[in-house]
């Protein structure tokens, strides 16, 4: 009978956790007190569930350790309110199996738990030493927390890495993370936009070239794969190369070697291979526009990067660190307006974080006053009407009643019992729809700051 451990100094979410967790098969113990489960964590328990934040001297990561001492087979899935980067990495190091944010999904908890019970026969691999998070990955949405987690397991990993997202959503910052945590992190990172040069010269760039293999090759040059040697290369815009040169590249990846341009001889080379793209490369491989083969040997892990208007709850956080780097930048004070931050939230951000930073640069750079208030805004920054966000693009009715869910969670700042109450449903009936629709609907519960 599996047997689990509940950790967190907060009665009701021990109490919430253990009826969501309950089962006829399974033995749960519950405690809010870090001494108490300092002492069941050295018991024999096949999962351990804590907040990482107890309010205590000590905290869920030491009732990790202890319960990792004691349960080298078992599994822990930590619980944090602020998911960031580094929580992640810690988190992995520690020996965790898993951890999740709050407000958290009810189905992630149950996915979670399901997986690391499933696994708890199976010893966990040691963890590798992670070292400090590089700048730049900022949010503490269910997305983010994702990447984060990702960018903590990948780290060490010799896979090449595929990173998905739309332009300026921060793929180069992953995959300087990624670098930055692996065991390569002492050796060159190099990146190459793959679409802003011509194939001819991106050939040269990346493989070499020999003297006079073409005009002006006046000595033999060494190209990024031989300079990267022991590091990690960034392709970034990979869907952007020729046919020809996606040849080239899968020899890199299988075989570990170039051939400079002009050369005869093949070159061997020890680089990881990080790539990144805006474009569906599943549908670039149907149209024959991409290799297939190449598409496999690239994507072994492979990480999506949310669109900055799908994780809107960071905008707040990320227009306070551009707007404090700005301000140092142009030596000023400037405050923004509650009314501009939520008009800068609703905006779409097409750009996404690439344009919400050069935005708030803008702002602070033309700004004479020390408020910037919605009038000192780009127009398009108010962002487009209700009228416009259900219907502009002709909708179904199912879709449009999917955005309006959304709509109205958007606008009672997330308060579930009270999106119940403007839809005119009880909140079973909201989960429900929230389920239909795919929602990623957070459950309320105890100090998740939902209602």
């Amino acid at each position: 009978m599996p047997r689990i451990l509940i950790v967190d100094d907060d009665g009701e979410t021990c109490r919430f956790m253990a009826e969501l967790l309950e089962r006829p098969d399974r033995e749960i113990r519950t405690t809010q007190h870090v001494t108490e489960a300092l002492t069941l964590a050295r018991q024999a328990f096949d999962l351990l569930i804590s907040d990482i934040n107890l309010d205590a001297q000590q905290n869920g990561m030491d009732v990790l350790r202890a319960f990792k001492q004691a349960n080298a087979r078992g599994h822990v899935v930590l619980i944090s309110g602020f998911g960031t980067l580094q929580t992640a990495i810690d988190a992995v190091r520690a020996g965790a199996f898993d951890y999740i944010s709050k407000p958290f999904n009810i189905s992630e908890v149950k996915a979670t738990v399901e997986r690391a019970l499933s696994d708890v026969a199976t010893p966990a691999a040691p963890r590798p030493s992670l070292d400090v998070p590089p700048p730049g990955l900022i949010g503490r949405t269910a997305g983010m927390l994702s990447v984060y987690k990702q960018i903590a397991h990948a780290a060490n990993a010799a896979a090449p890495v595929l990173i998905i997202g739309d332009s300026g959503t921060g793929k180069e910052l992953v995959a300087r993370a990624i670098h930055a945590h692996g065991r390569r992190a002492g050796r060159p990172f190099v990146p190459i936009n793959c679409g802003a040069l011509t194939e001819s010269v991106l050939e040269s760039e990346l493989f070499g070239h020999t003297r006079g293999s073409f005009t002006g090759a006046i000595a033999d040059t060494k190209g990024i794969f031989e300079q990267a040697t022991g590091g990690t290369v960034f392709l970034d815009e990979i869907g952007e190369t020729s046919a020809a040169l996606q040849v080239k590249l899968l020899r890199v990846l299988q075989e570990g070697e170039v051939r400079p341009v002009g050369g005869s001889r093949l070159v061997k080379v020890d680089v990881r291979v990080v790539a990144a793209t805006n474009v569906d490369l599943e549908r670039e491989v149907a149209a024959q526009r991409f290799r297939q083969d190449l598409f496999y040997r690239l994507s072994v892990i492979v990480i999506r990067v949310p669109a900055l208007r799908d994780r809107r709850e960071d905008i707040p956080l990320l227009i306070q660190t551009f707007l404090q780097n700005a301000c140092a930048r142009a030596g000023k004070r400037i405050e923004l307006s509650p009314s501009a931050i939520s008009a800068l939230t609703a905006y779409r951000w097409p750009g996404n974080v690439r344009e919400l930073e050069n935005t708030i640069e803008r702002l602070v750079v033309f700004s004479r006053g020390s408020v910037i208030d919605v009038s000192d805004l780009p127009f398009k920054a108010t962002g487009p009407d209700l009228h416009e966000r259900l219907f502009a693009d002709l909708p179904s009715l199912d879709e449009i009643e999917r955005r309006y869910l959304l709509h109205v969670i958007e606008q009672v700042g997330g308060n579930r019992t009270r999106a119940a109450e403007v839809l005119g449903i009880d909140r079973r009936t909201l989960y429900r729809m929230a389920e239909r629709f795919s929602i990623d609907l957070k459950e309320d519960i105890p100090g998740s700051g939902a209602a």
